[in-house]
């Protein structure tokens, strides 16, 4: 599959691509609007939404992936997606992850999230986070590795397209730290999360991804991306209507 008007181009700044995202897939997100309690001012997180009823099916969106052997990792280094976590207006997309995750239930101060609660999606526990401390032990994940994507497709794209996908809500989740640290850089023929009522929606974000940014799958991954979907024919894909 080649890299068509889905490809987005000329990214300048973390806060362009957040506009530019909300410009070309206003069913998926919507804003939440947090009080500052410190500044008194709001502030907007970017969230995905997961009931889009305009979505396509992820059974059909995995249809049209190109079906692959992985490319060299040769080369590869987070730098060549992201340099840290880009600042969305005045607010790290680290923490804007975390808002969003955590929901109602965060505490915060100014755009730092300092406790919180919520339902962890690899192993199913709901975790409590009472200080900065505990909270920084959440890491945010890419739902795409960076180094499977670049293996598949992101290698061969401009910086600014890599960059989006490093950076972009849709591939990004709070997830429990050791538990991404398991995943590390697998793909679904690899890596599925223990919370098997998660696996749905883990994969149809992760086909929504490759579908967005013209990565491929292998032979394997497609295989268990169908396996799991089997179980939920009628999981939507995230943002993606054909």
């Amino acid at each position: 599959m080649k890299l068509k008007s889905r490809r987005m181009i000329g990214v300048v700044g973390a806060l362009l691509m957040v506009v530019a995202w909300l410009l070309t897939n206003p069913e998926s997100y919507e804003k939440i609007f947090v009080k500052d309690d410190n500044s008194g001012t709001d502030y907007a997180a970017v969230a995905v939404s997961e009931a889009d009823a305009n979505a396509s099916l992820a059974v059909e969106v995995l249809e049209r992936l190109e079906v692959k052997g992985r490319a060299p990792k040769t080369g590869y280094a987070r730098t060549e997606f992201y340099d840290g976590w880009p600042s969305v207006e005045g607010c790290s997309l680290r923490q804007r992850i975390l808002k969003r995750e955590l929901s109602d239930s965060a505490v915060l101060d100014g755009c730092t999230v300092v406790a919180g609660e919520f339902d962890e999606p690899y192993t199913g526990e709901h975790q409590v986070f009472h200080d900065k401390i505990e909270v920084s032990k959440i890491q945010i994940d890419h739902v795409v590795a960076l180094s499977d994507a670049w293996q598949k497709g992101a290698q061969y794209m401009d910086y600014s397209v890599r960059n989006a996908i490093a950076t972009d809500p849709l591939n990004l989740l709070a997830v429990d730290g050791k538990a991404n640290q398991q995943k590390s850089d697998g793909d679904a023929a690899t890596w599925l999360p223990a919370n098997k009522k998660f696996r749905c929606q883990y994969v149809a974000r992760q086909v929504s991804v490759k579908y967005k940014y013209s990565l491929w799958v292998t032979e394997a991954e497609k295989t268990a991306i169908s396996s799991v979907l089997k179980n939920c024919p009628n999981e939507p894909a995230v943002g993606v209507s054909l």
